[in-house]
């Protein structure tokens, strides 16, 4: 049989994608890079990743102006009915200016770019991206953004992570990771991709990666 195809996403100023495709490939799946004027999915995807990065140097804000591109419309059709989508960083910023995810991403209290490794609570295991991890478990994954302070409604997404102990960002509710209501569209601060080696201190990041191919 042969693997899950997932579409990774790349546009100028991308650059967290080759990182992103090594986890997918780690968790079992093949990953095919997607150019951002294309206005379909390769052929069998069922998923998406949309990688961090500074699209288009965050002219305007960030993610606001890849979130017009021609792939973001394959991306919305493949959301509707049902298909995972999974945004970083600059991928939670891009979910968001496109509607897909509620809510927007300001910058950080601090004013300040930060980068380090958090603890990030599970807080509704309801949805399959912790990979059955319990209410209250902890998954280790490093976050580095300037932008990632999530301001919304917490009631119109389901909360999945959240910054446990301090709150790094000023983010609502130390929001550190939400889906849409319906469960399959996912959007984070932090950056599982660099948490799925041993080498990197933490294997936590797979079970995002793994609930792709599901």
């Amino acid at each position: 049989m042969s693997a899950t195809r997932v579409a990774v996403l790349r546009f100028p100023g991308t650059l967290d994608h080759e990182s992103a495709a090594k986890a997918v490939q780690a968790v079992g799946g093949d990953p095919v890079f997607t150019h951002h004027m294309d206005t379909e999915l390769p052929d069998g995807a069922t998923a998406v990743v949309i990688p961090g990065g500074f699209s288009y140097g965050d002219h305007l804000r960030p993610g606001a102006l890849a979130s017009r591109t021609p792939i973001l419309g394959a991306v919305k059709r493949h959301a509707a009915d049902g298909g995972r989508v999974l945004g970083i960083c600059n991928g939670f910023q891009i979910l968001c200016e496109s509607g897909l995810l509620p809510g927007v991403l300001r910058p950080n209290a601090s004013l300040q770019f930060i980068c380090r490794q958090a603890d990030l609570e599970v807080a509704d295991p309801g949805t399959p991206w912790t990979g059955g991890r319990l209410a209250g478990e902890v998954m280790s994954v490093p976050f580095k953004h300037h932008d990632g302070a999530w301001f919304g409604d917490p009631g119109e997404s389901r909360v999945v992570l959240r910054y446990k102990g301090e709150n790094p960002n000023g983010s609502i509710d130390k929001i550190a990771g939400i889906t849409n209501l319906a469960g399959n569209v996912m959007g984070l601060m932090p950056h599982p991709e660099e948490a799925c080696d041993p080498l990197l201190g933490s294997v936590d990041g797979r079970a995002l990666f793994a609930a792709l191919l599901a």
